[in-house]
């Protein structure tokens, strides 16, 4: 059953959701989520996580012509983990892509022998790759780069997880001069602590976003109750010379798991987006995200109004 749309809420559910699913593949598979998102040629590329019945992802592309629906899974194109590389010996996951000049920079999970770790590749075209490496060791994920240099640095935002689970898990940022030797980290958005909705652990959403504004942020924010784990985006703002600032963050949930499809499935209540894209009109984004951890879905907001919500409820500082 479709939801039907809340004007109160800043992102709208495509009615026609979950737009993939395991049953649109050729072969069969246990689940598909998490999508990177991209314009390539005229149309929107999605590199999804298929994950296999053997347990273990790959990458792999579906396009359409508007970004809802038609989607074409494309055999051809994808990324799979090569098995006798130590740092994808489990599988690859959750991509998120910049696009840099004609290249397009995919920075995503691989599951190594000794923990989930950040690694990037790059590719003109989805079909030939190249692999850079990895950029942090385990156990790092929830990581992109930014689409430019500051001072002639790149910048890579990454949510590293200390051995001591107390002290919860954040959102950092680290420079590079060449996209391999990584330093200058330190904590960009930190886990509140307490009732809050993002308390103990956040992670970072789809790549950063100019706005006239500066970069928007959508993150998500683990909240753990008696029945689990419940994963919701929120919103924050980066400065648009220097990423390390944080000029807003928005003191509430923006978009949680509501409908059916999101609150059943391999993982419930988890709504978990890797891209996004501002369409033409320069205000129409469309949100790509896993649902459950088993179907991709799509969700459509006002770039203005999410710039406006963030104006409007911003969040105390000593509350982090």
């Amino acid at each position: 059953m479709d939801q039907p749309t809340d004007v109160r809420e800043l992102f709208q559910r495509f009615e026609g959701n979950p737009i993939i699913s395991s049953a649109d593949f050729p072969h069969m598979v246990n689940a598909v989520f998490n999508p990177g998102a991209t314009e390539i040629d005229g149309r929107t590329l999605l590199l999804l996580r298929v994950e296999h019945r053997t347990g273990l992802s790959s990458l792999a592309v579906a396009t359409s012509e508007n970004g809802l629906t038609g989607w074409e899974i494309d055999p051809i194109r994808g990324l799979k983990p090569q098995p006798d590389l130590l740092e994808e010996h489990w599988g690859i996951e959750d991509p998120r892509i910049t696009r840099i000049g004609d290249e397009y920079y995919v920075v995503y999970v691989g599951y190594s022998a000794f923990g989930p770790l950040v690694s990037l590749a790059k590719t003109r075209d989805f079909v030939d790759w190249q692999r850079v490496g990895t950029l942090h060791p385990p156990e790092d994920k929830d990581a992109a780069l930014f689409p430019t240099t500051f001072d002639g640095r790149w910048a890579l935002i990454h949510r590293p997880v200390p051995s001591a689970t107390e002290l919860g898990a954040h959102i950092w940022l680290s420079f590079s001069p060449d996209l391999h030797y990584w330093g200058e980290s330190r904590v960009l958005l930190p886990a509140r602590r307490g009732g809050w909705w993002d308390a103990n652990k956040v992670g970072l959403g789809p790549p950063p976003l100019l706005t006239k504004d500066g970069w928007l942020i959508c993150y998500h924010g683990v909240r753990t109750t008696a029945a689990g784990s419940i994963y919701r985006l929120g919103l924050a703002l980066l400065d648009r010379e220097d990423p390390s600032k944080v000029l807003a963050r928005g003191n509430e949930w923006v978009f949680g798991p509501q409908a059916p499809y999101e609150q059943s499935g391999d993982v419930p209540d988890v709504v978990f987006p890797c891209g996004w894209i501002l369409r033409d009109d320069g205000d129409t984004l469309h949100l790509y995200y896993g649902a459950a951890d088993s179907v991709v879905c799509v969700a459509v907001a006002s770039l203005s109004k999410l710039l406006s919500h963030l104006e409007e409820h911003p969040s105390r500082r000593e509350s982090f």
